[in-house]
């Protein structure tokens, strides 16, 4: 019972620290805000992210396109490792490194968003697809830890989590995934 309400304990302390950042809570409706705008535009929101990051990009995508608090018609979201075929074969006759970065170059659009979750911020496949991102005018987001590591200086929104432990991490960039899910779900449908 105690390693459990240390891990809680553990948990809210980091979402505290999240609540206490006016910076990144800016940030965050910052990216909602022009998640809004590009939608509006017809661009599209992309997420990636690898093992339970590509969970959690799969999980946002979904709210994305399905549905987050009401009912309404879906967003064009979509998680770029979803396509197993595609994924692996690109893996073998490339290499992983760029299996999202080929994608992006392929069907990115300027003034789309690109979400890239990594708690380490070092992903190189990540990393990859955020400088095709960039040469091709997407927006990058990235959700990180704490140092925001490698991907700090190639993401134009860094939504970086005061931790520098996974599962809490993972836990916040849900929950600040949710908030953005939300708010773009309200100022986008008038909700």
């Amino acid at each position: 019972m105690k390693k459990i309400k240390e891990i809680i304990a553990s948990s809210i302390s980091v979402k505290q620290q999240v609540l206490a950042n006016d910076e990144l809570l800016n940030i965050v409706d910052t990216v909602a805000a022009g998640m809004v705008k590009a939608l509006k535009n017809g661009n599209r929101i992309y997420f990636c992210g690898n093992g339970g990051s590509a969970a959690d990009a799969q999980h946002l995508a979904a709210e994305f396109s399905g549905r987050f608090y009401t009912d309404r018609d879906a967003l064009p979201a979509e998680a770029l490792h979803c396509n197993t075929s595609y994924l692996t074969a690109v893996a073998n006759d490339y290499s992983y490194d760029v299996v999202y970065a080929r994608l992006i170059k392929g069907i990115g659009t300027k003034g789309d968003y690109l979400v890239g979750l990594s708690t380490s911020g070092n992903s190189t496949n990540i990393m990859k697809a955020f400088e095709v991102a960039r040469e091709k005018g997407i927006v990058t987001v990235g959700f990180t830890g704490e140092t925001g590591g490698k991907m700090k200086e190639l993401s134009d929104y860094l939504i970086n989590v005061p931790s520098k432990d996974t599962p809490r991490i993972q836990e916040s960039h849900i929950m600040l995934g949710h908030i953005i899910c939300q708010l773009v779900e309200e100022q986008y449908f008038g909700v």
